[in-house]
C-alpha cells in the first residue's frame, strides 16, 4: 500500500461529491426548474445524506476496518452514481406528472436520485480516518489533514463542474465519468488490479458510448440537445398550438422559451407581439435596451420595425446567443449590440440613456431572476431611460386572487418608480384570475398616452387594457425582501 493512497482517495471522493451536487442541479432543472426551492431541496438532501454516511462510516469502521471494505464502499458509490444516469429521466418525468408542488417534487427527486450514492460517499472520510490512525497522539492532525484534503477536493470539483465539465460533457456523460473515477479510486484503495473493477470500468465505458449514441439518435431525429454554461437546451421542430403552423422551438426545460415559424418571420408567441406597441407610443425611438435574448425573436422584430434605431441586448448565456445564430437566423448587425452578463449587473453599471426598455428575462415562472423584480432594479431601469422613455415588461402571473400576488407585487413596485403603469393581460383578458403573460407598460413621462389608433394590429392589443383597480395588497419587492419564489408557489 502506497503511503498517500488514502489521502488521494479522500481527495477524489470529496471532489466527486461537489461535482455530483452541481450536476444534480442541472439534472433537476428541466423538470423542476432552478428556483430557490429546488436548490434548497438538493443541498439539504445531500447534506443529510452525507451526514448519515459520516455516521455509518464511523460505525462500520470500528468493526474490523480494512482497505478492502473501504474499496467496496467507494465501488458501490460509483455503481449508484451510474444508476442515476439510467433512471433520472423516467423518475423525474413521473415526479413532474405526479406532484404539482415543486418543493415536494424536488425533495422526492433528490432523495431517490442522490441519497444512496451520497450516503456511501459520506462513509469514505471517517472510514479512511480509522484506517489512517496509527496512534492517538497524532489523531487530531491526521483527522485535520484528511478532512482538509476532502474539502480541497470539493473546492476543485466545484470549479471543474461549473467552469468546464458540465459544458463539455453534459450531465449524463458526467455522471458516468464520475462513476469511472470512483472505480479507479476503489482500485487505488486496494493498491492494485482487480478483474471485477476492470470489468466494471469496461461496462461504464459502454454506458458512456450508449449515451453518445443516444445523442446521435436525437441529432438524427432533428433534436439539438446541448448544455450551455447556464442551461440545458433542446431545439426541435414542432407545431404552434394556436396556428398549427410548423415552428422551430427552443426549450429550456419546463418552458417553451423562444420559437420561430419555419415559413415566415412573424413572431410566434403572442405576448412578444405586445412589444410592438412601442411603435405606437414611441415611433421615433432611436435606442432601446432589452434584457433577455433567448433565440432573439423579438430583437430581430425590433430591428426590422425600427431600422434606424440601435438595440442593446443583455443575455446572460452566451451559449443561447450562439444557438440563436446557428439555428434561429440571428445575424450580426451594426444596430445590434449584445452583452453577455446578468441583467442586473448591466443596469447597475449602465450610464447610457435609452428611449425604450424591454424586459423578458423570465425563463419561466419556475425560474424568475428576483434581482430584476425589485424596486432597486426598477429604479435602475428608470434611470436608464430618457425623460419620456417607456418600459415594456413581460410578467407571468394571474392578476387577481392568490395566484396574482407576484403580479400585484411587481405592479406596485413599478408604480412606486414610474408615474404611469398600464396592464395588458395577453391570453385571457376577461379572466384575470387565470395564469398568463401580462405586459406592463410603464411611462416615465406624466403625459397621458393616447390609446387611439387606426392600426388594426395595435388596436387588438390595446383592447386588452386592464381597466379595473389593482389592489395594493402586496408589499413592493426590494433587494432585501423579495419573496418571489413563494409567490410563484402560490401561483402554481
Amino acid at each position: 500500500m502506497k503511503k498517500y493512497n488514502l489521502e488521494l482517495v479522500v481527495f477524489i471522493c470529496g471532489m466527486v461529491v461537489m461535482i455530483l451536487e452541481i450536476d444534480g442541479s442541472r439534472i433537476l432543472a428541466p423538470y423542476l426548474g432552478t428556483s430557490l426551492f429546488v436548490w434548497t431541496s438538493l443541498i439539504g438532501i445531500l447534506l443529510g445524506s452525507l451526514s448519515l454516511g459520516y455516521w455509518l462510516g464511523g460505525k462500520i469502521a470500528d468493526k474490523n476496518p480494512s482497505f478492502k471494505k473501504l474499496s467496496v464502499i467507494i465501488l458501490l458509490s460509483g455503481i449508484l452514481i451510474s444508476l442515476i444516469a439510467i433512471i433520472k429521466d423516467p423518475i423525474l418525468q413521473l415526479i413532474e406528472a405526479t406532484f404539482q408542488d415543486i418543493r415536494l417534487g424536488s425533495i422526492i427527486g433528490s432523495v431517490i436520485l442522490f441519497t444512496p450514492s451520497s450516503i456511501f460517499l459520506g462513509m469514505v472520510s471517517p472510514y479512511a480516518l480509522r484506517l489512517k490512525l496509527d496512534d492517538i497522539d497524532h489523531s487530531g492532525r491526521t483527522a485535520g489533514n484528511l478532512y482538509a484534503l476532502s474539502t480541497i477536493g470539493s473546492i476543485l470539483g466545484t470549479f471543474l463542474a461549473g467552469f468546464i465539465l458540465l459544458t463539455y460533457f453534459g450531465n449524463t456523460k458526467l455522471l458516468i465519468i464520475l462513476a469511472i473515477t470512483l472505480v479507479i479510486a476503489s482500485l487505488i484503495t486496494i493498491g492494485g488490479k482487480a478483474k471485477n473493477h476492470l470489468l466494471l470500468i469496461g461496462l461504464f465505458f459502454l454506458q458512456l458510448f450508449a449515451a453518445h449514441l443516444d445523442e446521435n439518435r436525437l441529432s438524427q431525429a432533428g433534436i439539438v440537445n446541448v448544455d450551455t454554461d447556464y442551461n440545458h437546451v433542446q431545439i426541435y421542430k414542432t407545431s404552434d398550438y394556436q396556428t398549427k403552423k410548423p415552428i422551430l422551438l427552443l426549450d429550456l426545460g419546463r418552458a417553451d422559451h423562444s420559437a420561430i415559424f419555419l415559413s415566415s418571420d412573424d413572431l410566434v408567441f403572442e405576448y412578444t407581439k405586445y412589444y410592438r406597441l412601442a411603435e405606437l407610443f414611441k415611433p421615433a425611438a432611436k435606442s432601446a435596451l432589452a434584457i433577455g435574448g433567448g433565440a432573439y425573436s423579438y430583437p430581430k422584430d425590433f430591428l426590422k420595425n425600427f431600422p434606424n434605431a440601435t438595440l442593446d441586448v443583455v443575455e446572460l448565456d452566451p451559449g443561447l446567443t450562439a444557438l440563436a445564430k446557428e439555428y434561429f437566423h440571428l445575424k450580426d448587425s451594426p444596430n445590434l449590440n449584445i452583452f453577455h452578463e446578468d441583467g442586473r449587473t448591466f443596469l447597475n453599471k449602465n450610464t447610457k440613456k435609452y428611449d425604450l426598455f424591454f424586459g423578458d428575462a423570465f425563463r419561466s415562472f419556475y425560474s424568475i431572476p428576483y434581482q430584476l423584480t425589485t424596486i432597486e432594479a426598477v429604479q435602475k431601469i428608470s434611470d436608464s431611460l430618457s425623460d419620456d422613455g417607456i418600459a415594456l415588461i413581460n410578467v407571468i402571473s394571474s392578476i387577481e386572487g392568490e395566484k396574482g400576488k407576484f403580479f400585484r407585487a411587481e405592479y406596485a413596485t413599478y408604480k412606486k418608480v414610474f408615474p404611469q403603469v398600464y396592464t395588458f393581460p395577453v391570453n385571457y383578458p376577461d379572466k384575470p384570475a387565470e395564469t398568463q403573460n401580462i405586459i406592463l407598460i410603464a411611462f416615465k413621462s406624466t403625459k397621458t398616452p393616447s390609446f387611439s389608433t387606426y392600426n388594426l394590429e395595435f388596436d387588438s392589443y390595446l383592447n386588452h387594457l386592464y381597466k379595473k383597480d389593482i389592489p395594493a395588497d402586496t408589499p413592493i419587492l426590494t433587494d432585501d425582501f423579495a419573496p418571489v419564489d413563494q409567490y410563484i408557489m402560490d401561483l402554481l
